[in-house]
């Protein structure tokens, strides 16, 4: 008797990208996830105006950006930082590497919804555990749990903590250091 093995047709890796340390770690998962599923990445970069007297540190300011808080800066200055710093963060997690496929993509919009928006049913989300934005003490970043929660596809949490920025060893989650969520 013959067994029909079916495989398994994946989607993008889709992963959002900020120029923090943790979407940093979360772009280098991604992409080791798919060079072994043999699929395109799909690297997102989200940005959105600041409201007046807004910081970097602030809630929302650029989306995923937090390098231009200039109550003068127009959209083309603002959507010309974001694909700098993706590709900044591209190049950095990339470097020689073209075995693998690599879309870009540069939204405006509030960065949990450009992700979700982004990422198809069959497609894995990744997101780091926290980006730049406000409570640096929470577990999860605002956009982590957002999609988490809202995502129409499996979104995998990787985890980066200040220990881990600061060049220290932290204790990982579960045995390991980043979490797939479903």
């Amino acid at each position: 008797m013959s067994e029909k093995r079916e495989t398994a047709k994946f989607g993008a890796v889709v992963v959002g990208v900020d120029g923090s340390p943790g979407s940093g770690e979360a772009l280098g998962w991604a992409l080791t996830e798919a060079r072994l599923r043999k699929v395109p990445l799909r690297a997102v970069q989200a940005w959105a105006y600041s409201y007046a007297g807004g910081t970097s540190a602030g809630y929302g300011n650029l989306g995923f950006i937090g390098s231009l808080d200039s109550p003068g800066a127009g959209a083309g200055d603002l959507e010309r930082a974001a694909k700098e710093t993706l590709e900044a963060a591209i190049g950095e997690a990339v470097g020689e590497t073209t075995d693998v496929e690599i879309e870009r993509q540069v939204v405006e919009g509030q960065a949990a919804a450009v992700l979700i928006s982004a990422a198809a049913p069959g497609d894995l989300l990744v997101v780091g555990s926290r980006g730049h934005g406000g409570f640096a003490g929470l577990l999860l970043g605002s956009v982590s749990q957002q999609c988490v929660h809202h995502a129409q596809c499996p979104v995998v949490v990787v985890r980066f903590s200040k220990e881990d920025a600061a060049g220290h060893e932290s204790a990982p989650i579960a045995g390991g250091d980043s979490q797939p969520v479903a």
